[in-house]
């Protein structure tokens, strides 16, 4: 079934590829979209899946909602309790029942998003939306186990301090953004995770203000019938009620010097060089904001020159990536080098920065840029294959835009890019006074 799907998928992708410029539509499957009278957001994505389906529920919340003060890291804790059970199914027998049915299930968090996910059979779907529903609308747990589980999370946030590039990411964030809640990462403050067992109460305002039907997306994908299914989201959601509040996010101010800092890794590691220019919110429709997306890839990419100097000829740099970060609000152009040797640190950065400058006034070649374009719309409709990666690539959209139009609109506005329209963006955004430079090394 797999192999038939993806030869389908292939004759679909063959098809959108050789569309004129001029077509709207770019996203392969049909998207029943509903919003029911409490605001809860279905899309419902039915597709020939050898009887599977991928039940995703998209909390429009991640980090940047935390703004008040001490009190980051609750988006990420909510993922950790909302599988700590209701009244009516409590954790053991929400784990039965998932375990019976051969469910799939996990989450994640970021910084605009907070999503849950069950990769299940097509026949265990109303049973799903049966405990689904209620987790979300009757989540309760008691002082102790929240206490536990807040505990837990503090383990888990040391945990992550051991990788060199968590260390980094989060020097680098707290760094760039003095006053919007970018500057802390999905885990939040250490500080206020060491705080968490005191903040029970808090606990029950978060939950109460997000996770509202309103700030949810609920995304049901594979062997579905529409109709059937939308019935049974009403009839297991229609009660949810009202009640989310948008939390006021304050905005960061221009960035106008640029800021370096050293970050101490306290074991053995490679250097890393991490630069971070300031960079617009995901904005689908504009050429500047796309041109930034391929411009990562052209100037940065495995198909670059500086990567073929680097890290393939002269073998100074193991890892070179670059990426225009994908936020509801203005956030980063992140590009990172892991460097063999501490005495070539200045050198990989100099060679960082005469690409910068030659990107910024020489845009790439036609060929060069059109390769790309090609590439990049195969990989997205080519990575469409199943349920869950259809959900996968939606998600984030979703989070950021409410909506999977924004897809559409993404690869149409790519069409239009020029090599020019990469040059100036380059221009625009790898500016050095919007810059934030973290080297980090291994204790000596």
């Amino acid at each position: 079934m797999k192999r038939l799907a993806t030869f389908l998928l292939a004759v679909g992708l063959a098809f959108v590829l050789a569309m004129p410029a001029s077509a709207q539509q770019f996203f392969p499957y049909q998207v029943e979209d509903h919003t029911l009278d409490n605001g809860l957001r279905v899309l419902l994505i039915p597709m020939s899946a050898g009887g599977l389906v991928a039940y995703y529920t998209v909390v429009r919340t991640g980090a940047r909602d935390e703004y008040e003060p001490g009190r980051t890291g609750f988006a990420h804790f909510f993922e950790h309790m909302m599988f700590r059970g209701t009244e009516k199914y409590p954790a053991a027998e929400y784990k039965d029942i998932t375990t019976k049915i051969g469910a799939d299930t996990n989450a994640s968090t970021g910084e605009d998003i907070t999503q849950y996910y069950l990769s299940i059979a097509a026949e265990d779907l109303d049973q799903v939306m049966e405990i689904e529903s209620d987790r979300f609308m009757n989540l309760n747990y008691p002082v102790d186990m929240f206490e536990t589980e807040a505990g837990a999370i503090y383990g888990e946030y040391r945990k992550n301090r051991m990788n060199p590039f968590f260390l980094a990411y989060e020097a680098v964030r707290k760094e760039a953004f003095e006053v919007h809640t970018y500057g802390h990462t999905a885990m939040g403050f250490e500080e206020d995770i060491k705080n968490m067992p005191k903040m029970f109460d808090y606990s029950r305002t978060f939950f109460d203000r997000y996770y509202r039907p309103e700030n949810i997306v609920l995304m049901i994908i594979g062997d579905i019938d529409a109709a059937s299914t939308l019935e049974k989201v009403k009839q297991y959601y229609g009660g949810w009620e009202k009640g989310y509040q948008e939390p006021p996010i304050p905005a960061e101010p221009e960035q106008t010097t640029e800021r370096r800092i050293e970050v101490e890794y306290p074991g053995s590691t490679l250097p890393m060089i991490w630069n971070a220019f300031k960079a617009p919110a995901f904005d689908p429709s504009s050429k500047n904001y796309v041109a930034g997306m391929l411009l990562c890839d052209l100037a940065f990419g495995e198909t670059s020159d500086i990567y073929k100097k680097l890290v393939l000829d002269e073998q100074v740099v193991d890892i070179l990536q670059a990426g225009l970060n994908f936020n509801r609000d203005p956030g980063l152009i992140d590009l990172i080098a892991r460097v063999k040797d501490e005495d070539k640190i200045d050198y990989v950065q100099s060679e960082l920065d005469r690409v910068i400058a030659k990107v910024r006034e020489t845009p790439p070649s036609a060929e060069s840029l059109a390769d790309l374009k090609s590439r990049q719309k195969y990989d997205f409709l080519m990575g469409l294959d199943t349920p869950m990666a259809v959900a996968r690539s939606l998600s984030q959209f979703i989070a950021i835009t409410g909506s999977h139009e924004a897809i559409d609109t993404l690869y149409n506005t790519m069409n239009e890019v020029t090599p020019e329209d990469v040059a100036t963006a380059a221009r625009e955004y790898f500016v050095t006074e919007k810059r934030t430079i973290a080297v980090l090394k291994g204790a000596r």
